[in-house]
């Protein structure tokens, strides 16, 4: 038999992982290998076909191409699938079910292909031996699959049948399981495979039904995913050789290594759960090299052990942080849980990654998964880790080019004189770089993590080209930039987010640039604090502002406060740490309110009488205050608008230099009559009315309030203190 051509599909986002496997199944010599989108590409006989089905963990799908063609109208493509000879692979009374996927293409409906599919090989049986295939759409003797995509068909048969995840001994689960290729996957990206199993013990605190540790048994005991499987999409194909099958079949139960030592535990707080987890585990011929313990996260325990730990999770899903107060809580029990079984490594699959800062351990890496309809993030952690505080490289480079070698020695020069400046003054958090050199318009910001001071992030902001500049030249400028950053500091693309900072309108400096949703912490003075550097333009801390938070902190003892346009709430965290008696955070951004108030339980600044968050239109609640939930007066007001805003869910347009007058005065209806209003704009050009100085006594402390690392940038900020006259 001629050389088949055979696609074979995974979980999508990891087919390295697969074509590893395959090339390790079926060896570099027995096949050609082509990683695509997808899947892999193999040109390789029969036996590749059986092997796959029988031991692959991460395929999902085994598909025999029969023909391909372009297909821009149902003539096309039935007569491409009636010019297949289809009497070489099933006789006229087989069974059949046709499948199809369609995108991009004229046809554009996959019912519709399939039928003519269908059509196109019965009228072609019927022809020949004037009898025809009936449609079993039930493990049917042969399925094929037609994928249509920009007009390009490819007809194939489906050899796997029903999909390979469906390994057979899941026959109860605690409801949303991972699919076993996925769960396989996931356990060899985190380091589990068959060799490892004798120098790692692996434990799942979260069971559910049991797919991860049974997978890692089946894995280190060698045992085929396929085995126990009944039904393939191969079984009554006419080139099917069953003598072949049965060896494989053979050879794979001969290698089985049914005296393998490892050790892998699984508990969950359900005792429901176990005895699923013990039944399927049971049924894959895996119970005996699976240890089952009833235990609560917060209370998770190990028999000692000289190995390191790979704890896997699949922890249960929220929605959204206010209603995850109970989630929350289980994330920050796990991180305990793996500090305890240090040396330990814990890979989480999370579709709620605004909570992985509850772990308070440190991240090695991460990737993006699709678990069903949910977009997850897959995530290693580790409790000890030997590295170093990474240092700026000041010395020569010889893989920078003349063009960067400017930028390079600015970076250096900046980085020396700010990391002695912030080691002397216990800052975290600093700003690098802010087009300093003005072929390179960018700031750069550092960040140090505060569960892991050895981990930094960087966060390079692009200031948007003018018009007269050639796109494409600025493009690779910042390319240069981006180069410079990872070879001076060290750095990997995991610890570098890119973005570009183009001139903002209304609220759109606050709109979503993506939608990860992880938080890291980081702190500042007394503070811990949560930034996220990949959803938004800016990191939920405003760095500029780091002095005046700490003038808050001076000024907040034993002081009501109102934190107005409260963004993530640092500054109201900020007054709760410096002794304020109380705080009300006002905003109208739901997404920053459930910020702020995780900001301020990370500060033990949980007392719903003092700590208060309210969801409001700012302009409307200093037009009627009497409408709000708020105090008559406050010792201490926070003011920092946005320059602009036109949110839909504002009934009118801010504009702060046109409107910051009537604003000002308004809040000041609020002020105690021996109060402080701090007045802060970042608008560019910005000049305080001159009516607000005769009405008030106003204090210009902008360069007071201009820290270190933005020296070089003094316009960043302006900001008042404001006062009743007396």
């Amino acid at each position: 038999m001629p050389d088949l051509e055979l696609f074979i599909t995974g979980h999508k986002g990891f087919e390295t992982l697969l074509f590893h496997e395959l090339r390790d199944l079926l060896g570099a010599s027995d096949a050609r290998l082509q990683k695509v989108y997808g899947g892999v590409r193999i040109e390789a006989g029969i036996d590749a076909v059986y092997r796959i089905c029988l031991h692959s963990r991460l395929a999902n799908r085994v598909f025999c191409e029969l023909a391909r063609g372009p297909v821009e109208n149902e003539q096309q493509l039935y007569d491409t699938v009636r010019a297949i000879e289809w009497e070489k692979h099933l006789q006229a009374r087989n069974s059949i079910a046709v499948a199809a996927t369609v995108s991009r293409s004229q046809l554009d409906h996959g019912h519709f292909v399939a039928l003519k599919t269908k059509d196109a090989i019965v009228d072609r049986f019927r022809d020949i031996c004037g009898s025809r295939p009936v449609v079993e759409k039930t493990q049917p003797d042969l399925q094929i699959h037609v994928n249509l995509h920009r007009n390009q068909a490819a007809i194939s048969l489906d050899l796997s049948g029903d999909s390979l995840h469906r390994r057979g001994y899941r026959t109860e689960h605690t409801g949303a399981p991972l699919k076993e290729h996925l769960a396989a996957a996931l356990l060899v990206q985190a380091g589990w495979k068959r060799d490892s199993a004798q120098t790692l013990r692996l434990l799942d605190p979260m069971c559910g039904s049991g797919t991860f540790v049974i997978e890692a048994a089946m894995m280190a005991a060698n045992i085929p995913p396929g085995l126990a499987r009944d039904y393939f999409g191969f079984g009554q194909w006419l080139q099917h050789d069953p003598e072949r099958w049965e060896e494989c079949k053979a050879r794979a139960r001969q290698e089985i290594d049914a005296e393998v030592e490892t050790r892998i535990y699984a508990s969950d707080y359900d005792a429901g759960a176990l005895r699923i987890a013990r039944v399927n585990a049971k049924r894959a011929g895996v119970a005996d090299l699976i240890e089952y313990s009833h235990q609560q996260v917060a209370a998770l325990e190990l028999p000692p052990g000289d190995v390191e730990t790979l704890v896997i999770a699949n922890p249960p899903y929220g929605k959204r942080m206010q209603g995850a107060q109970d989630l929350g809580q289980l994330y920050s029990d796990l991180g305990d849980a793996l500090r305890r079984l240090a040396p330990a490594r814990l890979a989480i699959i999370s579709a709620n990654p605004d909570q992985l800062h509850r772990l308070k351990l440190k991240r090695i890496s991460r990737k993006d998964v699709r678990n069903g309809p949910l977009e997850c993030l897959f995530a290693i952690f580790e409790t000890a880790r030997d590295a170093k505080t990474s240092k700026a490289k000041v010395e020569s480079d010889d893989t920078i080019g003349e063009i960067a070698l400017p930028l390079r020695n600015r970076l250096a020069k900046n980085s020396r004189h700010l990391q002695r400046w912030a080691a002397r003054n216990g800052i975290t958090c600093y700003r690098l770089y802010d087009a300093d050199l003005p072929e390179f318009a960018f700031a750069l910001d550092r960040y140090q993590s505060e569960v892991a001071p050895e981990l930094e992030w960087f966060h390079l902001q692009e200031y948007q080209a003018p018009a007269t500049i050639d796109p494409a030249k600025a493009g690779r400028r910042i390319g240069v930039a981006i180069d410079v950053v990872k070879q001076l500091f060290g750095i990997d693309d995991q610890q570098l987010y890119c973005k570009t900072r183009s001139r903002q309108r209304g609220s759109s400096q606050y709109q979503k640039q993506d939608n990860q949703g992880e938080f890291f912490q980081v702190s500042e003075g007394p503070a811990s604090l949560l930034i996220n550097l990949s959803d938004y333009l800016d990191s939920g801390l405003f760095l500029d502002h780091r002095s005046t938070r700490e003038l808050v902190f001076r000024a907040a003892r034993d002081k009501s406060v109102l934190n107005l346009f409260c963004y993530t709430g640092s500054v109201g965290v900020f007054a709760g740490l410096g002794g304020a008696r109380s705080v009300l955070n006002v905003d109208l951004s739901a997404t920053y309110l459930d910020w702020a108030r995780e900001n301020h339980l990370l500060n033990g600044l949980d007392d719903e009488a003092r700590f208060q968050f309210l969801r409001a239109e700012i302009i409307e609640l200093l037009r009627s205050p009497a409408r709000f939930p708020i105090n008559d007066e406050y010792d201490l007001i926070f003011l920092d608008p946005p320059s602009f805003s036109n949110s839909s869910k504002m009934q009118q347009s801010l504009d702060i230099q046109r409107d910051h007058a009537q604003l000002i005065r308004q809040t000041m209806r609020l002020l105690a009559r021996d109060g402080l209003l701090l007045f802060s704009t970042n608008r560019r050009g910005f000049k305080i009315s001159s009516e607000i100085g005769k009405d008030f006594d106003t204090r210009d402390i902008s360069q007071a309030t201009i820290p270190e690392d933005f020296r070089r940038n003094p316009k960043i900020h302006r900001c008042w203190e404001i006062r009743h006259p007396r």
